[in-house]
């Protein structure tokens, strides 16, 4: 793989996982049965962990902030969210329990955003900085031309959108936001198959918030792949994420692909194509 952006500038990779718990799947949208798999998030975790120290590769753990607190699986291990921070990796937010957040009003965002972040930071005794929207939404983005129909139609009344989350987020502390907004070129672009689905992005700065953008679906296969070798061929960011509670499942996120997307970005490394570094060193850099 040759790179056609400057020597000396590599691509950057983020690597996300969403620690959601029982918390999480007990709020699952998928309509999917979700018993058994809290205990998973925990046992597959430790094997992420080991998969992460033998390629020598930084990941950032978005946790549900209950899960920090005392108490027994399948809702809380907040011995395994310190050992976690304790190997080097960042702890994020990925809200209190869990919440549909643009299902929610300006008290109960700024709520959920703090309670989280208290308990987050009491546990590990770090800074948390960085947010992970649960279900990668809100998408509602109308300063970039993003319209979510399903999250108007959904959230009636008073509801949270991009910019108002970032607003919210700002006042909190936080600096760093995980978006997936579609603006409306880019969603009638993938309906006829003509945008580059894995295009690099670059950080954007909304209401004062560093938002990392999605440039892949979840998980580590072909698609995730390809999404890094694009931009260690023309720069900027790419931003792969799974849930531990799937890596012994048969789709992208399976370990299968796990391994071997950790392979690839630790030789990508060692050639100086691709960095893995966390969201909180792209604030130093962007």
């Amino acid at each position: 793989m040759q790179s056609e952006h400057p020597r000396g500038s590599p691509a950057r990779c983020v690597l996300f996982w969403d620690y959601d718990t029982q918390w999480g799947l007990d709020r699952s949208r998928s309509g999917r049965a979700a018993e058994g798999l809290g205990l998973r998030e925990f046992v597959n975790t430790d094997r992420i962990l080991d998969l992460l120290a033998r390629y020598q590769l930084p990941a950032c753990f978005a946790v549900v902030g209950a899960a920090a607190l005392p108490g027994e699986r399948p809702y809380h291990d907040p011995a395994q969210i310190r050992r976690i921070s304790a190997a080097g990796h960042e702890i994020a937010s990925h809200s209190f329990q869990h919440e549909w957040l643009p299902g929610l009003d300006r008290s109960a965002l700024e709520a959920t955003l703090r309670l989280s972040r208290e308990a987050l930071e009491q546990c590990t005794g770090s800074a948390v900085e960085t947010f992970v929207p649960p279900f990668n939404e809100p998408r509602d983005f109308p300063g970039r031309l993003s319209f979510s129909l399903s999250e108007r139609r959904q959230a009636r009344g008073v509801r949270t959108n991009l910019p108002r989350l970032c607003d919210a987020l700002r006042v909190a502390g936080y600096r760093r936001c995980r978006v997936a907004y579609q603006p409306l070129a880019l969603q009638a672009m993938r309906r006829i198959g003509g945008e580059r689905l894995f295009a690099p992005r670059r950080p954007i700065s909304v209401r004062g918030v560093q938002c990392l953008r999605l440039n892949a679906g979840c998980g580590f296969g072909p698609d995730a792949r390809r999404s890094v070798a694009e931009c260690a061929r023309r720069g900027g960011v790419a931003v792969l994420y799974g849930h531990p509670h799937s890596l012994d499942g048969g789709d992208t996120q399976s370990e299968a692909h796990l391994v071997e997307c950790l392979a690839a970005l630790a030789r990508w490394q060692k050639e100086g194509l691709v960095r893995t570094c966390l969201p909180r060193d792209l604030a130093l850099a962007d």
